[in-house]
């Protein structure tokens, strides 16, 4: 994905696409009118369009140049890979595999790792809920656990999977049935001074009445019998009302803090908050920072561009008002990058806001955009321009290698309000659009 960016981004180069030769990337291929020879889902797609040949062949050597850069180190080259998820198991004595394959795909190798004996975290999205639901069952009879699908965010013994904040060691574990959640609590524990022991991802439908929080009861098992963790928060979209009250009455000792959000119920920051509380640790002010003074007469309609489908839930129910679009939902991603990764579709968005007020998430951390304030910070100086405000909310700390407070400072001389809290920052926004 970031190849295909890269690619895109290279001067004289007007199309690229470097992806797995699935039938959608092949048909994504097709439909921007490039003649595709056969090829299997195991082949390499790479589809360049350019203004002339000496541009199409200065892309190509950049492809060569970004492929390079991503090639195994010295040393493994002639080393057989592992043909199955069993086998790797056994080779690297394995206890978790991280499947990221097409959805498709991703039932076989999860199911391949819950055999093996292996907990799994499955980032792919776009699995059937019958597969998640078979995949949970069967983990349960194997003593293991299934983070996903559409697990986006997780850390284990202190290792990030996916895309993951940089956070210090602490005493609160983390329950998610969202990743964005996740990462909006733990990134604000940590400018707290919070650490976490784990953050356990178990995908956005589990807490739905068909999925009934399988892995959810047994990840906050799991935490409860965990020495290191002296208290769990358990994140959530909108849950099922029914899987609430049963995941909220399981017989713990660890106290829970619970972040299920929904008409009524706490937000992120005020569980984060709570969260801290319970620990016997100060709230602080949360890093902000405004915007120029506004023209008083400036008001409008609230439009909501995320790429965070928990923050864009949030950001819904704080707001009260608006039209909200999670750009992160299946319906956008299949055959390109989330976007946290491309903000291809985002950007769009924003140059077709008017007026009125913009409101956006940027999330940091480890397999987000590098430099998400390089491409946003143009929009938001265009969309300012034309009268439009603009707010962000950034989820991060002050270790992840984007460098939190630059982001924000960034954003903010490009005129944005920005705030580390998103509900915040749907609060500021509500009240710029005349709520």
């Amino acid at each position: 994905m970031r190849v295909s960016r890269a690619l895109t981004e290279h001067p004289g180069a007007t199309v690229a696409v470097v992806a797995m030769a699935t039938e959608l990337n092949l048909g994504l291929a097709r439909d921007l009118g490039f003649a595709v020879p056969p090829a299997t889902p195991g082949d390499l797609l790479v589809a360049v369009r350019a203004g002339s040949p000496a541009e199409l062949e200065a892309a190509a050597a950049e492809l060569e140049r970004q492929l390079a850069a991503r090639a195994p180190a010295n040393g493994t080259r002639g080393e057989a890979p592992p043909r199955t998820t069993r086998s790797a198991a056994r080779a690297f004595e394995a206890s978790l595999a991280l499947v990221s394959v097409p959805g498709e795909h991703a039932f076989a190798e999860a199911l391949d790792a819950v055999e093996a004996g292996l907990s799994v975290m499955i980032f792919s999205d776009n699995m059937p809920v019958e597969q998640e639901i078979l995949l949970k069952d069967r983990a349960l009879a194997r003593g293991v656990l299934v983070m996903g699908p559409d697990c986006g965010t997780a850390v284990v013994g202190g290792a990030g999977l996916g895309f993951a904040n940089v956070l210090r060691p602490g005493p609160v574990g983390v329950v998610a049935a969202s990743g964005t959640g996740a990462q909006q609590v733990t990134s604000l524990l940590d400018l707290a001074g919070v650490g976490v022991s784990h953050v356990l991802g178990v995908g956005g439908r589990d807490l739905s009445a068909q999925v009934g929080g399988r892995s959810a009861v047994q990840a906050l098992r799991a935490l409860d019998e965990d020495p290191a963790t002296e208290l769990i928060v358990l994140v959530s979209k909108p849950p099922a009302p029914e899987v609430a009250r049963a995941v909220r009455h399981l017989d713990l000792a660890t106290p829970v803090v619970a972040a299920l959000l929904g008409p009524g119920q706490d937000d992120l920051t005020t569980a984060a908050e709570k969260a801290l509380r319970a620990l016997g640790r100060d709230v602080p002010a949360w890093p902000s920072w405004p915007a120029p003074a506004r023209r008083p007469d400036a008001t409008g309609t609230l439009r909501g561009l995320y790429a965070g489908g928990t923050l864009c839930a949030e950001a819904a129910f704080v707001a009260g008002t608006g039209e909200f679009t999670d750009f992160g939902d299946d319906a956008y991603t299949r055959g390109r990058a989330h976007p946290m990764i491309d903000p291809t579709l985002r950007l769009e968005a924003l140059r077709g806001v008017a007026s009125g007020v913009a409101l956006m998430d940027v999330v940091l951390g480890h397999g987000a955009d590098p430099d998400p304030s390089s491409w946003l910070a143009p929009a938001i100086r265009e969309a300012v321009a034309r009268g439009v405000d603009v707010v962000v909310a950034v989820v991060g700390t002050d270790g992840d290698p984007q460098r939190l407070r630059a982001q924000a400072a960034r954003l903010n001389e490009a005129g944005a309000a920005v705030f580390t809290s998103n509900a915040a920052a749907a609060r500021h926004a509500r009240l710029l659009a005349g709520g």
